[in-house]
């Protein structure tokens, strides 16, 4: 029997007969991913009409897919129209998700939706259950290209008298739908090559709108809902009352600590006037929750902030939005459970509701495993770039948490801290948890025996 053949009888063999959803989403999300590098890798994608290679064209390829915003290149400067396109297409599926552009294509179609695209889709959205997952899943198309709409119209109006209609239709649209998905790639280059927003840095209607779109992105998909049943607050789930408490005060709290920590830098906030120093320390507040965009100098940080946006990059958005990082609510959780334990207490509890024990184990975990990554990457990347570790440590936060600011590491990056890098920022969207759950978790054994307990010295 020839290699080939015994090979595929083997393959038939141990095959896997099925996939779960969490399965089904990480290795869909991996497809788009070498599909959408296939096509930056045509020479129709580049500027200049050459390959970019298929490296550069994978670190852009995963960047936009996982709505990150990291890139080696600038992407006007780097990629043409054909390019452009592709980016902002893998943005888009990879803000909403993939199963939200499957379903988009069923309802066009007229097609039932099965149970096995529910529990896809559940997992997808971030729901507990499948009840409700397909009215859910109409929101969350129609609320997102409405919003996006809105900012792609008032973005077009700001552009087109300086710039045109054609240009600022297609900066609104691209704009619009990067900002609300959390992407942080732009096509500004064509003014000022890698400068990100900082030609924008005095325009009110720019960085207000973009904000915006942000922050609406950044919500997440079930708040939306329960606020359009309910609207008023104390109607409101308590998942969601965490979700708007949260996202309200960690803004604030980065709005204030920016300007404090960067009111006199001549590199950043110094050289502005009042309203541009408040304004961009609010922008600032608002990129850093996964976004990208940078309106100032991210390198020209001074220390204090550079450690301020490190943790606002970490805790990032809610789950089930177009936002990435550990997430708003769990960052609550861990800090309700160390009040609780401060006070001698053995539950956590939120709006007069306890929050189950096991909930508050997962969001220890997650805190862990995102800690402990991004200091990894940050000792690896300092160790093979001829970069600091503050700023090493940025770049894996940013990559890990979806971010995409960057201190000026990203054009150092040697090869192996780039496979770093991709390698971060798709666990960083597909989840860490569902990672280990869907892959390393999934055939769990049941405790049968559990051992006598000891008491340990703790702290």
């Amino acid at each position: 029997m020839k290699a080939r053949e015994r090979l595929y009888l083997y393959w038939l063999r141990h095959r896997p007969r099925s996939l779960s959803p969490t399965k089904i989403i990480a290795v869909t999300f991996a497809v788009l991913i070498l599909l959408g590098a296939g096509l930056l890798t045509l020479p129709a994608a580049s500027r200049d009409g050459l390959s970019a290679g298929f490296r550069p064209a994978l670190f852009t390829a995963t960047s936009a897919t996982c709505v990150t915003g990291l890139v080696l290149y600038d992407t006007w400067s780097q990629w043409s129209g054909f390019g452009q396109t592709v980016i902002l297409c893998l943005i888009q599926i990879g803000g909403l998700g993939f199963m939200s552009a499957a379903t988009l294509l069923v309802f066009l179609l007229r097609k039932k939706i099965g149970l096995k695209q529910r529990l896809v889709m559940a997992q997808a959205l971030s729901v507990g259950d499948v009840g409700g997952v397909v009215r859910l899943q109409k929101t969350v198309l129609v609320g997102s290209f409405a919003i996006e709409g809105i900012g792609a119209l008032i973005l077009t109006l700001r552009f087109w008298p300086e710039f045109g209609l054609a240009t600022a239709l297609k900066w609104g649209v691209f704009h619009s739908i990067s900002a609300f998905c959390n992407a942080g790639f732009d096509i500004f280059g064509v003014l000022s090559p890698g400068a990100s927003l900082i030609e924008w840095s005095s325009d009110p209607v720019v960085l207000l709108t973009l904000g915006a779109l942000i922050v609406l992105g950044g919500l997440g998909f079930l708040v939306w809902e329960d606020i359009a049943v309910h609207r008023r607050f104390k109607r409101l789930g308590v998942y969601t009352r965490l979700v708007l408490v949260t996202t309200g005060v960690l803004i604030l709290a980065g709005w204030v600590l920016t300007c404090v920590l960067e009111w006199n830098n001549p590199a950043t906030l110094g050289p502005m006037s009042l309203g541009d120093k408040l304004l961009n320390g609010l922008f600032q507040s608002v990129t850093l929750r996964t976004a990208g965009f940078a309106a100032v100098d991210q390198g020209s940080l001074t220390d204090g902030a550079k450690a301020v946006s490190l943790v606002l990059m970490l805790i990032g958005g809610s789950s089930g939005s177009t936002a990435g990082g550990l997430k708003t609510v769990t960052f609550m959780v861990l800090l309700l459970f160390i009040a609780s334990r401060a006070r001698g207490k053995s539950r956590v509890c939120a709006f007069k509701r306890t929050i189950p024990q096991g909930q508050v184990l997962d969001a220890m975990t997650i805190a862990f495993l995102m800690i402990a990554l991004a200091v990894f990457g940050g000792i690896f990347i300092s160790a093979t770039c001829p970069v600091g570790f503050t700023d090493a440590l940025f770049e894996s936060v940013s990559a890990l948490a979806t971010v995409g600011l960057t201190a000026g590491a990203t054009g150092s990056l040697t090869v192996p801290a780039q496979i770093l890098i991709i390698c971060y920022m798709y666990f960083g969207r597909v989840g860490l948890l569902t990672i280990s759950l869907g892959f390393l978790m999934g055939d769990r054994a049941e405790e049968r025996f559990t051992y006598a307990e000891t008491k340990l010295l703790i702290g």
